[in-house]
């Protein structure tokens, strides 16, 4: 059942991702602009870029606009000053919210974030509120397709060094360390796997249910009004969908 939950909303957040494909290539190009800035154009020596890039790579995005994004970054030596801000707070029913996100301006971004959580029955809190609950792991969804091979998965995966391989009836879940993440991928990539979602993401290690239909909704209101904003990232939450 929670595979199916968790796969089920995988799905609806790739078909929103493929509506919103303008959005999506803007928020990813500035991440990349940001890991550019920070450890130089080269995917092989600056490891936040390479993880970046097979997240983009998952999301659609083409290889064109990712190169157009590093080579723009690498050739600005002005223009917008993007800063990165990690907001935490509480949805509804104490539900645990991390947002990511890059800003030129924090005091309307602050203040945006903080409207969205309180109109929908949320509060903003202070920094460290709730990332205890959650761990900072490489995840990769892979959908089982026809001549999928389970065995191979778990092997390529367990090999390269991944934590944990979980399999449900529709898809599989490789879970890995942060720093092994690139390895992890590469190992994946070169067996011809490819990736409903590859990204280093946070996960909580325990979930809150909503049985109230009134919280539910709001809670599904409050992430999807933080997912249409220009300046949210990236949203993590301890929600349990089934």
């Amino acid at each position: 059942m929670s595979g199916h939950s968790k796969w089920a909303n995988i799905k609806h957040k790739k078909e929103k991702t493929d509506a919103q494909k303008g959005k999506i290539f803007t928020k990813l190009g500035r991440e990349i602009a940001i890991a550019v800035r920070a450890g130089g154009p080269d995917p092989n020596a600056n490891s936040r870029l390479k993880d970046i890039i097979a997240k983009a790579k998952a999301n659609n995005v083409p290889n064109d606009n990712i190169i157009r994004s590093i080579k723009k970054a690498s050739g600005e030596t002005g223009g917008e000053n993007y800063e990165e801000i990690l907001y935490e707070g509480y949805g509804p029913g104490g539900v645990a919210v991390i947002v990511e996100a890059l800003t030129d301006n924090r005091n309307r971004t602050a203040g945006d974030i903080r409207h969205i959580f309180d109109k929908y029955g949320g509060n903003l809190g202070t920094n460290g509120c709730v990332s205890f609950m959650f761990d900072k792991r490489g995840q990769f969804i892979i959908e089982k397709t026809k001549g999928f091979d389970e065995d191979k998965l778990l092997m390529t995966a367990l090999e390269a060094g991944a934590l944990d391989v979980t399999t449900e009836e529709e898809y599989c879940e490789v879970i890995t360390d942060p720093g092994d993440f690139s390895k992890v991928l590469e190992a994946l990539e070169a067996e011809g796997f490819h990736f409903e979602t590859a990204e280093v993401a946070m996960l909580p290690q325990t979930t809150t249910e909503l049985k109230d239909p009134e919280m539910i909704e709001n809670m599904e209101k409050l992430i999807e009004k933080l997912e249409d904003h220009d300046d949210v990232q990236n949203i993590y939450h301890n929600w349990d969908q089934d």
